[in-house]
C-alpha cells in the first residue's frame, strides 16, 4: 500500500511541476510579460490553470500526509535495535556461573 501511495505521490509531483510550468507568468519581473492586449483571452486559460494546480497541490499534500501516516504505523510495531537485541540473546543458551 506504501509503495502505491509513493508512486502515486511521485506521479502527482511530476504533474504539478508541468502544470506550474504550463502556468504564464504574471510579468513584472523583469519586464518581460504579456501585454494588455492579451490578458482578457490569457484570463480564462489562467483561471483553469490555477484550478487545476490548486487541485492537483492539494491531492499532492493529502498524499503525502497519508505516507507519513503508513509509515508512522509500521515505525510504532517495530522494536528497538536494544529490544531486537536482548530477544535475540535470550534465545540462545545460558553459561552456567561458576561459585
Amino acid at each position: 500500500m506504501e509503495s502505491i501511495l509513493i508512486l502515486v505521490n511521485i506521479i502527482l509531483a511530476v504533474i504539478l511541476i508541468i502544470v506550474i510550468l504550463l502556468q504564464r507568468s504574471e510579468g513584472g519581473a523583469l519586464g518581460l510579460g504579456v501585454s494588455q492586449d492579451n490578458f482578457t483571452s490569457a484570463r480564462s486559460v489562467g483561471t483553469f490553470l490555477t484550478k487545476f494546480t490548486s487541485i492537483i497541490a492539494a491531492l499532492f499534500i493529502i498524499c503525502s500526509i497519508a505516507i507519513v501516516a503508513i509509515s508512522r504505523d509500521e515505525l510504532r510495531e517495530t522494536q528497538s535495535v536494544l529490544e531486537k537485541e536482548e530477544e535475540e540473546n535470550s534465545n540462545l543458551p545460558q553459561i552456567p556461573q561458576s561459585k
